[in-house]
């Protein structure tokens, strides 16, 4: 039988994973600092808390902003880019995402772009931006005066805005280009893939050292079309890729027999690709193995020739 304090904690997760991931970047860490908080919930006396939602998400806040530290230590010696982790939010794994900006909020790029910041300047421009938490409240959470708070948010935000992802296109826009790009990418049709990428996009790819991957940005429509194609020519069996919806955007993802070998994010502007963040490094999909499946794309393209990265 579940405990009082266990159905209350229970209320309040979805919003504390939530959290957690904007903070931290990867869900798997997401999840532990989420138990990490139940654990000390459930420790305390609770009778003396008079906000459930602000006691969790002060511990939680603070948790992520300890772990940060060491975890910038580590992404130093991480072998080639860091990415975030892929979350799928097909079916609302990271809260509603009503508006243009709450899908921004999610996206690759600008939780990519949240790696510059502090620990600080992180939590307080997640608890402001996406959850919309008052300066005061923010305040009181993180032990700074409002004023600081403030500041550290204006500060936080000009450092974002450095690297925000471009929006320029409507979603089912979006996705028919992806489609279109699936398929001349399958075709090793160079041509036409040069005419869906801008001129000056990139490609970052996260192996981790574990999967083969680039360990430089790759620049450029002309060498990117030829990246591509090679990339996504090889015939690996039992090998699908489909168009599914990852961090609030339609995204490339590539499935072994349903399991995820390799995540594409794409930033699409002014009708055109502009930049790829490639997730294949296996520990960055091990959250997205469990929790999407084939069932939640949003279109797919079968063929002949297949390949992962």
């Amino acid at each position: 039988m579940e405990s009082d304090g266990l159905r209350e904690f229970v209320e309040h997760r979805p919003r504390l994973f939530a959290l957690a991931y904007r903070m931290l970047g990867s869900a798997s860490e997401a999840e532990d600092a989420v138990q990490e908080t139940y654990l000390r919930w459930d420790a305390t006396d609770r009778a003396q808390i008079r906000s459930a939602e602000a006691w969790l998400t002060t511990t939680l806040v603070n948790l992520c902003r300890s772990w940060l530290v060491s975890a910038r230590a580590r992404r130093e010696r991480y072998v080639g880019p860091w990415l975030p982790e892929p979350v799928s939010t097909a079916r609302g794994e990271l809260g509603p995402l009503e508006t243009i900006e709450e899908h921004e909020l999610v996206s690759l790029a600008l939780l990519t772009a949240l790696e510059r910041l502090t620990p600080v300047e992180r939590a307080v421009f997640v608890l402001r931006e996406a959850f919309g938490y008052a300066h005061r409240e923010i305040a009181d959470m993180l032990d700074v005066t409002e004023a600081n708070s403030q500041q550290i948010f204006r500060r936080a935000g000009q450092h974002v805005r450095e690297g925000r992802a471009r929006f320029g296109i409507p979603a089912e826009q979006a996705r028919e280009l992806i489609d279109r790009f699936l398929k001349a990418a399958c075709d090793g049709d160079i041509e036409s893939l040069e005419q869906l990428l801008a001129a000056d996009v990139s490609a970052t790819a996260d192996g981790g050292g574990v999967v083969k991957a680039a360990r430089r940005q790759v620049h450029g429509s002309k060498h990117m079309a030829r990246y591509l194609a090679g990339l996504l020519r090889l015939e690996v069996p039992g090998l699908e890729l489909l168009v599914e919806e990852v961090n609030g955007a339609p995204a490339v993802v590539a499935r072994s027999s349903g399991a995820p070998l390799l995540v594409v994010g794409i930033d699409v502007a002014d009708s055109a690709i502009a930049a790829l963040r490639l997730i294949a490094n296996p520990e960055k999909l091990a959250y997205f193995a469990r929790s999407s499946g084939s069932d939640g794309a949003i279109g797919a393209l079968q063929g002949r020739r297949r390949r992962s990265l």
